[in-house]
């Protein structure tokens, strides 16, 4: 299991591959590696040895919760401490201020971010996709924290230039944000435009006191042998972003 580097002691992130030593196997090639999402079409208890699995390999760490949620492009965030949820929330982001539980947030393509406070008290996760991005689930994840975030993780997503979206997304942040004008450029086809989704997450993020940022280096969509993505397949799988506190 690796982690990122850089943050507050006793704060653990990552995001699962589609590479996993204990993937079962599948008759779905396109489903194939470690698949952790169970509205893709896969075999649910393949999926759920798969995160069972994850569970085990956290357990190391001592990690006694993992919360997973019905993602659906909201704005909705949670907070989850001890309270036993058996029923996935929906919703697209997650904050705890409790140790030893997992927060996890799948994605194929959309923007995983990961949040925390300075002193490692508090964390949260959320998935950001454009729309989430749009309408506002960064700001209502901040809005959820009990403490003020002072860094932030963005995990593996579609890059720029393999991200093609009409005039009505570019439209959907610049009314809102002329700045991020920047975060577009012009497509081949007219009326088409590339989109930055780190780009964007960064400008957000430093509008509500988050200039720490870190990762937003990768792209699922050009990555094949590391990650899912949606654009690149429409029936695939799906990763996992992960944070918890010691």
């Amino acid at each position: 299991m690796q982690f990122v580097q850089g943050l507050p002691q006793g704060v653990c992130v990552g995001q699962t591959q589609i590479q996993h030593d204990h993937t079962q196997a599948t008759k779905q090639p396109e489903l194939a590696g470690f698949n952790l999402a169970l509205h893709v079409g896969d075999d649910a208890a393949r999926v759920q040895k798969h995160r069972m699995r994850l569970l085990q390999d956290f357990a190391e760490y001592g990690v006694n919760k993992i919360s997973w949620m019905n993602q659906t492009h909201s704005t909705i965030c949670h907070t989850l401490n001890d309270q036993m949820i058996f029923d996935a929330l929906e919703g697209d982001g997650m904050v705890t201020q409790t140790p030893h539980h997992a927060l996890m947030m799948m994605t194929a393509d959309c923007l995983p971010v990961v949040l925390g406070n300075a002193d490692g008290t508090e964390v949260a996760n959320l998935h950001a996709g454009w729309k989430g991005l749009a309408n506002g689930i960064v700001e209502n994840t901040i809005a959820a924290m009990h403490s003020q975030p002072t860094w932030a993780w963005l995990g593996a997503a579609i890059c720029q230039d393999s991200f093609e979206i009409g005039a009505e997304v570019k439209a959907a942040f610049c009314d809102k944000y002329p700045e991020l004008d920047s975060a577009f450029k012009a497509g081949i086809k007219e009326g088409k435009y590339y989109a930055d989704l780190y780009a964007i997450a960064r400008y957000i993020l430093a509008l509500h006191g988050v200039k720490n940022v870190l990762g937003g280096d990768q792209c699922t969509f050009r990555q094949p042998e590391d990650f899912y993505s949606y654009r690149r397949e429409a029936k695939t799988g799906r990763m996992a972003t992960f944070v918890f506190m010691l």
